[in-house]
């Protein structure tokens, strides 16, 4: 068989026949359980490597999967597993997770909880994935040496990242082995992992191709002091540039919502800000990414789906849209924005798809975002956070209680 390259722990390329075995057997001091101590203390352990200053400078997404392992936060995620009555709480199986390579930290959250929840898990990680992702294994491993020699020896015996190149042969081996299988991506990874059959008891959570967008209130942004608008562009900024806006969750339209004069000042200052931000973090557009932005761009203009382009450098596009009813839910290149002015929210509602995952907001309140999340009635929308959370993980995500879904209930009854 195709041997695969382990990254974590880093250790000589292993047959999936006797990886399997290996996380299958039962670990040095036992079984993991749900909230085992042994994962919550390893998983804090590298959660500190996460947040170390110099990382954190060099990858910010990463400060943010730091934070979300907090010893804190995962006992506050692993509080919400709590049972009563007749059911007691076990880790799901062994689980293969199957990460996109354009998001290259999203593996992490996914094993994360996965462990959190008891569970061996492999991970496939791309020979694509570099920079934070590369960063990410070197903080495993390196981990390993902060935590109690019983604790390392049962993640090193649970807890598997490899590497190899496709193949039909290690990859059905390890979903026939699953008790669930994980798949992060497009609809066609999707597509493409569900033809290796699963054993019988075991099932798939996919997150398959999903488009994000924002709304931003006129009155809110009226309203709003300086300090707030400048730090709703920047928590924009995070959203969008961080993964060059190919994130499920980054937006890719914005909306302005009010009266028409409104909407068009407030969307012409918002631009404006954006683009200081950018100046000020020193944002580089590769050259690949501004030529992509153009094309992009002019070729909607051809189609007649957008009435003007204009760019702010190559760093930032912005297309308004001739029909608001046409939303372009596709990569258009990082940086490049749709807009358009709506009346109310209500307008969105018949526009949203099932596929619309995040909506980043601005200057709106709870209430009127809770009438807007109740008429769309589950059609479409999975969160609605403001400027700047977009692409900060949680325990619910595409509608998923992950924690719950890594896990199952047992009912005893006397």
């Amino acid at each position: 068989m195709t041997s695969l390259e382990q990254r974590f722990p880093v250790a000589e390329p292993v047959e999936v026949g006797s990886l399997l075995a290996e996380v299958r057997a039962e670990p040095p001091g036992g079984r993991l359980t749900v909230g085992d101590p042994r994962v919550v203390e390893f998983v804090t352990k590298f959660a500190r490597k996460l947040l170390a200053p110099a990382l954190a400078r060099r990858y910010p997404e990463l400060a943010s999967l730091g934070f979300f392992l907090r010893k804190g936060e995962l006992a506050k995620a692993l509080s919400t597993l709590e049972t009563s009555g007749d059911a007691l709480r076990f880790p799901r199986g062994l689980v293969f997770h199957v990460p996109p390579a354009n998001v290259d930290t999203i593996f992490v959250y996914s094993w994360a909880l996965s462990a959190l929840a008891g569970n061996p898990n492999v991970v496939r990680v791309s020979s694509r994935s570099a920079g934070a992702a590369e960063a990410v294994l070197e903080a495993l491993n390196a981990a390993l040496d902060d935590v109690s020699p019983e604790t390392a020896a049962t993640i090193r015996a649970t807890q598997r990242m490899v590497t190899y190149d496709r193949s039909d042969e290690i990859s059905g081996a390890l979903s026939l082995a699953a008790d669930l299988r994980v798949i992060w991506g497009g609809d066609g990874s999707v597509a493409a992992l569900r033809k290796y059959p699963l054993a019988p008891h075991a099932r798939d959570l996919t997150f398959p191709d999903r488009s994000s967008f924002a709304v931003a209130s006129v009155r809110g942004w009226q309203e709003a002091t300086p300090q707030q608008r400048r730090a709703a562009a920047e928590g924009f900024y995070n959203d969008s540039y961080w993964f060059d806006q190919a994130a499920c969750s980054s937006p890719r339209a914005v909306f302005w919502v009010g009266d028409a004069d409104g909407a068009r000042a407030a969307g012409e200052e918002f631009r404006a800000l954006l683009a200081s931000v950018l100046e000020a973090k020193q944002h580089v557009t590769e050259p690949a990414m501004a030529v992509q932005k153009r094309v992009s761009a002019y070729g909607a203009a051809v189609d007649g789906l957008v009435s003007a382009v204009s760019f702010d450098g190559n760093s930032l596009a912005t297309l308004e849209l001739t029909d608001v009813t046409v939303m372009p839910r596709e990569w258009l290149g990082a940086g490049t924005f749709a807009n358009a002015h709506l009346a109310s929210l209500g307008e969105l509602v018949p526009l949203v798809l099932r596929k619309d995952q995040t909506v980043a907001q601005f200057g709106f309140t709870r209430d009127e975002l809770v009438e807007f999340v109740t008429e769309l009635a589950g059609r479409g929308v999975d969160r609605v956070v403001p400027f700047g959370s977009a692409l900060t993980f949680a325990g619910v995500w595409d509608g998923y209680d992950l924690l719950a879904e890594f896990s199952r209930l047992v009912t005893v009854q006397a």
